[in-house]
């Protein structure tokens, strides 16, 4: 790189890397993906036709609607929102670093805004906030992987942070916070900008978007990602509309491509019990395997309310993590990290033949 030009780059940049999704080499390798909590195939095309045909009528000549009208309106429809309590962008990764944008300011004599999440959870909290010039603040979950109230209070009083990320269901852990855990949290946090992500509350017994009347400093964030529409990278805020508003001021015009607006907008309205039978298919899958890989020796599940299981292993994950890669399987291992993740994997729930390649290859491997 030019030398002057390098000086100019944020000094958090050394310490980051491009995001490269895990076991993507050797990739041509793998026939059975049930690393990135993407849903499954679906078993009918109800859901693909009503996407062909809203993108049949896109005029391609013209920018998409800079304001999401339609798009907002069927979240709306769908979820109860006010379109005006609307914020959308390119999936919610778009969303989380706009909201970090707009509440960039540090707070008095701290040199840096701050973020706080717990951990482990969504990556993207860090990295976007490091990128963006922020302090990252983590506080590790309690040993059911669920929200330490005390640290994360001692935290907030500590670093006055900005933006409190919490993602219920959580990602990897697949299980929703203690709603009154979330609550204390969320009150303590008054001060502060607090995000419950809900990016799998579809696979959940319901969403907790009712708080925002109790919590004003509250906003959901949701996306369309995880119930078969991963492509089209639709996700949204629904916030105070005033506070919308002034994050929108840095969104980026034309951010949403017109066909994914369209897209989702019709499956929405016009194809959500459709998505909807495909979510159902994946809950009742979702009980299975985890009984069954419940009963493979060595093998442990947590409880999970998203689509992926939490799976903690007596040997190292790495093991069966890469006896699985070796039988064309991939899943996501956390060895890495090492510590308690050392010894957890998180497997996507796929089609009910998928599911049942994979509970034989564990048997083969914990045998």
């Amino acid at each position: 790189m030019i030398d002057p030009l390098r000086a100019l780059l944020r000094p958090e940049l050394a310490e980051m890397a491009a995001y490269v999704p895990v076991g993507s080499e050797g990739a041509t390798r793998i026939t059975l993906r049930l690393d990135a909590n993407e849903a499954p195939a679906p078993a009918s095309n109800v859901v693909r036709d009503v996407v062909a045909r809203a993108i049949a009528r896109v005029p391609l000549e013209r920018y998409p609607d800079a304001r999401a009208t339609a798009l907002k309106e069927a979240i709306a429809m769908r979820t109860g929102a006010k379109p005006e309590d609307l914020l959308v962008g390119t999936g919610s990764d778009e969303v989380i670093s706009l909201v970090m944008n707009a509440l960039a300011r540090p707070r008095p004599k701290l040199p840096q805004a701050v973020v706080l999440s717990p951990t482990p959870t969504f990556v993207m909290y860090r990295v976007t906030a490091r990128g963006h010039g922020m302090k990252s603040m983590e506080v590790p979950l309690d040993a059911a992987w669920d929200l330490d109230v005390d640290a994360m209070k001692r935290a907030i009083s500590t670093v006055v942070p900005s933006v409190v990320f919490i993602a219920s269901p959580n990602n990897p852990t697949g299980n929703r916070m203690t709603e009154a855990r979330l609550a204390q949290v969320i009150e303590a946090a008054e001060g502060a900008f607090v995000v419950l992500d809900e990016a799998y509350v579809d696979y959940a017994s319901g969403s907790l978007r009712a708080w925002r009347e109790r919590f004003p400093h509250l906003g959901i964030l949701r996306t369309v990602s995880k119930v078969g529409l991963a492509a089209l990278r639709v996700g949204w805020l629904e916030a105070d509309a005033d506070l919308v508003g002034e994050i929108d001021k840095v969104r980026q015009p034309f951010n949403v491509s017109a066909t994914s607006q369209a897209a989702a907008a019709a499956v929405l309205v016009e194809a959500w019990p459709a998505a909807e039978a495909e979510i159902a298919v994946v809950v009742r899958e979702r009980a299975r395997v985890s009984e069954e890989i419940g009963r493979i020796p060595g093998l442990h599940v947590a409880p999970s309310e998203a689509n992926f299981l939490w799976v903690r292993t007596e040997r190292p994950a790495r093991e069966i993590y890469d006896a699985l890669r070796l039988r064309g399987i991939l899943v996501r291992s956390f060895h890495a990290a090492g510590g308690r993740l050392a010894n957890q994997l998180r497997i996507s729930i796929g089609r009910a033949h998928d599911n049942d390649r994979l509970l034989d290859a564990l048997k083969e491997c914990s045998a």
